[in-house]
């Protein structure tokens, strides 16, 4: 995701470059411990032995979670008031791939991240690295096999759709599909959320501009070729699409998840900002975030107990409020567990959109790597 590359702090960064030189090892060997090897909540004798070890580690490390993604911000609140576990959020600002490489680069220091939450290409890669613990949540036999790796390594999250927002106020006439936003008219306004070739909210919207371009889900190349032109013309702002870019009038119009642009549309209202969102007929792309446990989690039992809440009524009522669309929102819907009034807000969207699998988006997310530099560069 790119959760809004921004640079982490100088001893970060040398971390995640060197891993040495900042945060210690742990005092134990986390991945031999019970809960290191825990694979469900039964293999520590239930829900009350897996709450009153991860009180004892007392901590959690997550990255890059920013507080306006998806509710965020009151899912980590919650986490913390209900089990007196401090999250330590590293660089809300980061990336999909700086959350992996600080995985990866931390092996063995306290400081390393316990949960990771990916897109599937950046988590198949985690996965292929050998990053991930096993491990499955009271709510897994609900979510769909599609939806979650078998061996457990990790499982769907919360998901929406590829929408455009744009600024009623500064843009006349608001675009509402991929070929609109070529017009003229939107010279230097069109803007993505970070770089596709580390953000999967960014690799998604070429995803998306390709469907819209004759592209397949197996071809990435028309959404490349897309926005190239859309630079050839003027329209494309190499500038990274936030909260505050919109506010100031920097992107006023910003390619990204429906959830977060519905979610800025919330939060900018009060500052005079009319944001309206729409899903683009001609490019509809669906797809899910993820969520995986460190091997290496320094705090394995906090790791587990956070999934566990993530994917609990309480945690998953915490995504619909944030417009996303949680792993578990069918089966909540037919027990009466869902929120009805969040979900109700979420926005109707006609037609099949696509989505990609693990391996079209892991040739995709190679092909923008090569590719991206050349079309906008």
């Amino acid at each position: 995701m790119t959760r809004r590359a921004a640079a982490a702090a100088a001893c970060a960064l040398a971390v995640v470059a060197t891993a040495a030189g900042c945060g210690s090892a742990p005092t134990a060997d986390a991945q031999s411990s019970e809960a290191g090897k825990a694979g469900s909540v039964a293999d520590l004798g239930g829900l009350d032995k897996l709450v009153e070890a991860a009180k004892k580690e007392g901590k959690l490390n997550v990255y890059a979670l920013a507080p306006d993604w998806a509710n965020y911000g009151e899912m980590i609140a919650a986490f913390e008031e209900k089990y007196g576990i401090k999250v330590n959020n590293e660089n809300p600002g980061g990336s999909s791939q700086q959350a992996l490489n600080a995985a990866a680069k931390r092996k063995g220091q306290d400081r390393a991240v316990d949960a990771l939450d990916l897109g599937t290409a950046y988590m198949q890669d985690a996965k292929a690295k050998k990053l991930l613990a096993p491990y499955k949540v009271k709510g897994w036999d609900s979510i769909p096999d599609e939806q979650k790796q078998a061996d457990g390594s990790f499982l769907n999250n919360y998901g929406g759709y590829i929408s455009i927002g744009c600024d009623a106020k500064a843009v006349k006439e608001c675009p509402e599909t991929f070929k609109d936003l070529l017009k003229p008219q939107y010279k230097n306004k069109v803007a993505l959320n970070g770089n596709p070739t580390e953000s999967s909210s960014a690799l998604s919207a070429v995803f998306a501009a390709s469907l819209a371009n004759g592209g397949s889900l197996d071809d990435i190349q028309p959404g490349l070729d897309f926005f190239k032109e859309l630079k050839t013309k003027g329209n494309y702002v190499p500038a990274e699409s936030t909260l505050a870019t919109i506010q100031k009038g920097e992107t006023p119009i910003s390619i990204d998840w429906d959830y977060l642009n519905l979610g800025y549309g919330d939060k900018l209202k009060a500052k005079g900002v009319d944001w309206k969102v729409t899903v683009p007929s001609d490019g509809q792309y669906s797809l899910y975030y993820n969520q995986g446990v460190n091997k290496y989690a320094p705090h394995p039992a906090a790791a587990r107990l956070w999934l566990e809440f993530i994917y609990s009524p309480e945690g998953q009522n915490i995504w619909l409020k944030g417009y996303s669309r949680p792993a578990l929102l069918e089966p909540m819907e037919k027990d009466g567990t869902a929120d009805k009034a969040a979900a109700a807000k979420l926005p109707d969207v006609s037609g099949t959109p696509k989505s990609a699998d693990t391996e079209q988006e892991a040739a995709a997310k190679e092909k923008v790597v090569q590719g991206w530099g050349k079309a906008v560069g």
